[in-house]
């Protein structure tokens, strides 16, 4: 309750401001002309008196008047109590001259100090009206002086009074008179400025209330204010008709963004939502949303078939793709669509978008089709919390652990590194690689998770290998760019090589060119330094066919690049080739420090056709080679269930020969192979 009053107060406060400093010379005309009429009665000390108290709250009103000034808001409390007590204060002050005349003997003094009383009861009333928390804080103890003044006059002995006693009484008559007509006209002054406010106040809520429902960079809806469109939308579906609901994710964002500045990237965003609001009107009662970053989305009602939606999205992908003027460039981008339909499972709010959202991750996959219609024949049902407790049980249990991947040197055949490759060693189904298991580990949010508890077993692996005096060489782990970019991501990391404080020099984490599509660029090239200095070595996978460019090396720094099986395969057969991978060679060598070089190949054959008869590489210059050890093609596992890293070397590996051999150039243009499952 006490809360309620003090906010009302400092609303009231933020116009008694105004009205403080409004009248001043009228106040101080008024104050003058009453003392001097108290003087001439005798009270002469009491004028002196009077006026410190009038001069005193005059000088804080301006002086806080003058703090406020500018400031729409209303005050705070401190200032609100300042205020108040000053005004309380100023209006007693301005009673104390009807208490000293109501003694007087002489009747129209005494009637002088009567209507002096009434006119502070009329100002107060027609400024204070519209304000009742400062006006019934005045004219209470204008009441109680009322009283005060009522007793002194009943005990008052008149006398004959002399003619100026009466010229007094009729001046005041005509000052009553004339305050009482300009306090009228403030009133009305008042009012202007309570309702100013008030429109003032409205227009700030519809602003807080369009801000709170649309993205303030685009103006469209944001996903609260998109989800209620939708669920009125499918209120009121006709028969036979249905509403759409498609996700759009532009593709080629990032490099938008990083090349010519954020100011281009808002301004291509502000150019879809332009398209997609025009899109979404043409439809008819459609609606478009930005759900954050580079996410948006249409609702279209009245759609007629699952055709009419596949060439609505159609147009959109049209209208995206139309070029963006940027100063005096024209930046293009697309979208990948991911399309829910009624009719087609769950009709609301929530089943449209999560159909729309897995057929967005679908088109973004698919290269062939920037669009893809929500069918739940054709894609798998959402995973459940049981799914993400029997993951985290596999992990806890050890069914999911690493197996380990060697790099073999061609000239010796020996182990000199390994990759770990998670496995699940599931108790029915046998062993599963990477692809049944991680895309439900990345749907559930258990990356951190499952990085951890692989890292944490790979690096005990190795300190199990450093204390039986054997070297592991360069062990792999590979760390998603989300690990990277996060702060949390990156503590936990430090906090796993603290507690395997020996492992930092035979570690490498491998990442892949998603690294360069993350809004956390910053942060990653931090993290990358970071961990270079604990002595953890970097190796970028896949280079050449993602996102990475000569730029991207030059900003961060790495320690291996594994060329793609793309660029290898054909080495000796397709001169393009050879070049391609000689400058790679020949960049990771003019490197400062050096790069290694690590390329997969499916065939060994391709491997053989890139060395010559004298067993030296035609496309490196100075870089000694030999032929990747023969391995035979089994089906056992790298790692056998219940094996340590330690017993896992070139033996129980030869049984288990690769479906691809690789080669590694290292920073003394040694060449390795690596063999994988």
């Amino acid at each position: 309750m006490l809360t309620l009053i003090i906010d009302k107060l400092r609303h009231e406060t933020r116009f008694v401001i105004h009205i403080a400093t409004r009248d001043l010379l009228k106040h101080l005309a008024a104050v003058s002309m009453i003392l001097a009429i108290c003087w001439y009665a005798g009270w002469r000390h009491e004028v002196f008196q009077i006026a410190a108290l009038v001069i005193m709250a005059e000088v804080v009103a301006r002086i806080v008047a003058h703090h406020q000034m500018g400031d729409d808001e209303d005050p705070g409390t401190v200032v609100t109590l300042i205020i108040w007590t000053n005004n309380v204060t100023s209006t007693m002050s301005f009673l104390l001259p009807a208490v000293l005349l109501a003694g007087q003997p002489s009747l129209p003094l005494m009637l002088g100090g009567f209507m002096w009383l009434f006119g502070i009861y009329v100002h107060i009333s027609n400024t204070f009206i519209a304000l009742p928390l400062y006006n019934w804080s005045q004219m209470i103890p204008g009441f109680s002086v009322a009283m005060w003044v009522f007793a002194t006059a009943e005990k008052t002995t008149f006398v004959h009074a002399p003619p100026v006693d009466w010229w007094i009484a009729a001046g005041l008559m005509v000052v009553y008179s004339v305050n009482t007509f300009e306090t009228m006209n403030q009133q009305k002054d008042t009012q202007r400025a309570l309702d100013s406010a008030r429109a003032e106040a409205n227009a700030r809520l519809q602003a807080l209330e369009h801000l709170s429902r649309h993205d303030a960079l685009t103006g469209l809806l944001n996903r609260h204010a998109f989800d209620e469109s939708l669920e009125k939308m499918l209120a009121r579906r006709k028969s036979g008709q249905h509403v759409g609901v498609f996700l759009l994710d532009l593709d080629g964002f990032k490099p938008i963004n990083d090349t010519y500045s954020h100011e281009a990237g808002d301004a291509v965003l502000v150019a879809i939502a332009a398209r997609l609001q025009r899109i979404a009107g043409e439809g008819g009662g459609g609606v478009a949303a930005r759900l954050g970053g580079d996410e948006f989305a249409l609702a279209v009602p009245a759609l007629g078939s699952e055709r009419a939606a596949m060439r609505l999205a159609a147009h959109v992908t049209h209208a995206i793709e139309m070029p963006i003027t940027y100063g005096e460039r024209a930046l293009r981008i697309a979208a990948s669509i991911g399309i829910g339909l009624t009719g087609n499972g769950d009709d609301s709010v929530s089943g449209l978008c999560a159909g729309a959202d897995q057929a967005m991750y679908r088109a973004k996959s698919d290269h062939q089709n920037r669009a893809m219609l929500f069918d739940p024949a054709s894609f798998a049902p959402r995973l459940s919390l049981n799914d993400r407790q029997h993951l985290s049980e596999a992990m806890q249990q050890g069914e999911i652990r690493p197996c380990y991947q060697p790099k073999v040197d061609l000239d010796t055949g020996a182990i000199v590194g390994f990759e770990a490759l998670a496995r699940w060693f599931h108790p029915v189904r046998g062993m599963l690689p990477p692809s049944e298991f991680l895309p439900q580990i990345n749907e559930l949010g258990l990356q951190g998770d499952f990085l951890t508890h692989i890292a944490r077993h790979v690096l005990g692996d190795v300190t199990a290998l450093i204390a039986e005096e054997l070297c592991p060489g360069a062990v792999s782990i590979n760390i998603p760019e989300v690990t990277l970019a996060t702060q949390t991501g990156r503590e936990d990391l430090d906090a796993l090589l603290a507690a395997y404080p020996q492992t930092a020099g035979h570690i490498t984490f491998e990442i892949t060119e998603d690294v360069f599509i993350a809004r956390a660029g910053d942060i990653i090239k931090d993290s990358i330094a970071h961990f270079r200095r604990a002595g953890v070595r970097i190796s970028l996978d896949d280079f050449g066919t993602g996102f990475a460019s000569f730029q991207h090396l030059r900003q961060l720094e790495f320690d291996e690049l594994k060329i793609d099986t793309s660029f290898v395969r054909d080495l000796g057969s397709d001169p393009a080739a050879d070049v391609l991978v000689a400058g790679f060679l020949s960049i990771a060598q003019g490197s400062k420090p050096p790069i290694s070089i690590s390329a997969c190949a499916r065939w060994a054959a391709a491997l053989l056709r890139a060395i010559g008869s004298d067993g030296r590489c035609r496309w490196t210059r100075c870089a000694s080679c030999s032929l990747p050890r023969q391995c035979a093609t089994g089906p056992a596992p790298i790692r056998p269930e219940g094996a340590t890293l330690a017993s896992t070397g070139p033996g129980a590996c030869a049984d288990h020969a690769t479906k691809r051999a690789g080669l590694a150039l290292a920073p003394h243009s040694t060449t390795y192979a690596e063999m994988e499952i």
